[in-house]
Parts: C-alpha cells; structure tokens; sequence
C-alpha cells in the first residue's frame, strides 16, 4: 500500500505555502497535485466529500482537510526534526492569529491593490466561499485601514526577531516561522511592487524572510489527479476506531456526524465517526472514485454536528 505523501495544492495558495515550508524542513519527497483555484473540483471532491478548500493532503486512503491537521500528522508520521520541539501548543494557537486577522489584513491589502483586474469567475466563486460577496471598491476603501493593522502585527513579528535570532524560535526554524511566513509571502507574490513599502520598517523581517525561504520544499514530483484518485481506491485507511473518554459532545466510533469549518467554505461533509480526540476528528466516507477512505480534519476551527 502506498505511503507516499500526495499534495493536493495550487502554487498561489498561502495555506499551501505552509504545508511546502514544513516538507523543506523535514527534508520530505511528496508529490504534487495541482487542483483548481476555484469550484468546480472534480478530482478533489470525490477525496474529501464536499471539502473544497486548499490545500488537503493524501496518504493513501487518509485524506487530512487543512493545513492545521496536515502540520499535526506530519509531524505525527516524520518527528525529526520537530516543528515544534518547544512550546509544543503555542505554534498551534499561533496558527490561528496568523490565519484569521493577519491574513484577512493581507487579502484586503492584496484585493484593495489587484481587484480590479480579478476574473469575475474568481469574484463569484470567493463570494460563495465566504457567503458575502467580492466588493472591489469596498476592498480599496479598507486598504488605509488594513494597511495600519498589518503593520501592528508584522511588529510583533519583528518584535519576536528583536535579539537577533535566526528563527522564529531560536537557531532552528519550525512551526513559528511556517505560519508567520505565510502572510509576507502572500503579500511578496501577489504585490512584488509593493513590498519594499510596506516592510519598510521591518529589515530584521525582510532578513529573516530570506532565511525561511532559502529553506525550500523539499523534493517533489509531479501527479495527475487520476493517479491520486487511483491510488486512494486501491489503499485501505491506516486510522483505527477507538473512543474519546472525554469527548464532551459524546460522539461514539460508528455514529453518523456532520463535519463543517466555522469560519468559511462551511460546506457540510458527512460520514460515520472513526474516532476523534482534542485535535482531531476522523469520519469514513465512499464514493464511486476513491471507494472508502478516512478524512480527518483539526477539532479546532471545524463544527461537528449529528448526521
């Protein structure tokens, strides 16, 4: 059965960027899947069950859903070196800041910049990822404002940097450094013009910045998604069915449940529970082109409800 890591991604995606910062680390193989930017998602849907969001990450017949439970199983599955050998918790919480108002500042940045010039198939669908819509003239109207709170948080960033070391969390890179990175590369990619303004005032940023990217992505190949679909029909899932004591919701291995992210693309994913825990829920699933597999998602920022 294959254990190969398959990366269902797309270049652009900052989430995926993290994902790709952990394999360089890691000094991981993994082979890429490049899936759409926007629905429809044909080659990912049968995978994850309604999922739609990038990036997900295959092993076999365990499909992880976000880059939060995808960094937990790597290091689960590869623990040296650690993304987290201290402060085990902390990164995690970390994550979270980073994903939610750094990144909305970056988007309304980015948006307010180049929304003009944005397919309009782009606007519909973000506008049905976000169940609000894609406003261009909203966007540039925030910009001043998005612009002043990115500079707050790229400070505490910078603040973090302030006795010289080289990372995040000393002399090593690990997980610290995978989520802030994400948002200065964002920017960097979609903005070259404009990022000598905007980290102006942060060169220990602009060092440190250089030093996460010199890390690379490890080494990769090349997949089509018909290759990964195949291969998630022949595998059979490695999770195992086991009980949470203290599972505050009291969902039971075998109970229909309905897993959705909280914040955005809430699309309902449905299964029978396998197990889950503090972290992490587990539901099996079949369909047509993948036959039965296990999809995973983080406990922390995903809704469980029964089916």
């Amino acid at each position: 059965m294959s254990h190969e890591i398959i990366f269902h991604n797309y270049p652009n995606s900052p989430f995926s960027e993290k994902v790709r910062v952990a394999f360089g680390i890691k000094a991981l193989k993994w082979r890429s899947v490049i899936q759409p930017v926007i629905m429809p998602k044909p080659d990912l849907i049968p995978l994850t069950g309604g999922y739609r969001k990038i990036p997900v990450m295959q092993i076999g017949a365990d499909i992880y859903c976000d880059s939060q439970i995808i960094l937990r199983e790597l290091d689960r599955r590869f623990p040296e070196p650690s993304l987290s050998p201290q402060n085990k918790g902390a990164p995690y919480g970390l994550g979270f800041w980073i994903d939610k108002p750094v990144f909305q500042a970056a988007v309304a940045i980015i948006f307010g910049e180049i929304g003009d010039m944005v397919p309009e198939d782009f606007k519909k669908d973000r506008a049905a990822l976000s169940g609000g819509g894609f406003d261009s003239a909203a966007l540039k109207a925030a910009v001043p404002f998005m612009r002043d709170q990115y500079r707050a948080h790229m400070a505490f960033l910078d603040d973090q940097l302030s006795d010289g070391r080289k990372f995040w969390g000393g002399d090593a890179p690990g997980l610290g450094d995978i989520h802030a990175f994400m948002n200065p590369w964002f920017v960097s990619n979609a903005l070259p013009h404009k990022v000598k303004e905007i980290m102006a005032p942060f060169p220990r940023i602009e060092a440190w910045y250089e030093r996460v990217r010199a890390i690379g992505h490890g080494a990769s190949e090349d997949m089509t998604p018909a290759e990964a679909l195949s291969i998630a029909k022949a595998a059979t899932s490695d999770a195992v069915q086991s009980t949470d004591p203290h599972e505050p919701r009291g969902f039971k291995p075998g109970e229909a449940v309905i897993v959705a992210a909280d914040d955005y693309g809430r699309d309902p994913i449905a299964g029978t529970l396998v197990f889950s825990n503090a972290h992490e829920i587990a539901i099996r699933r079949s369909a047509p082109e993948v036959g039965d597999v296990v999809v995973h998602f983080p406990r922390a920022g995903f809704a469980v409800i029964r089916a």
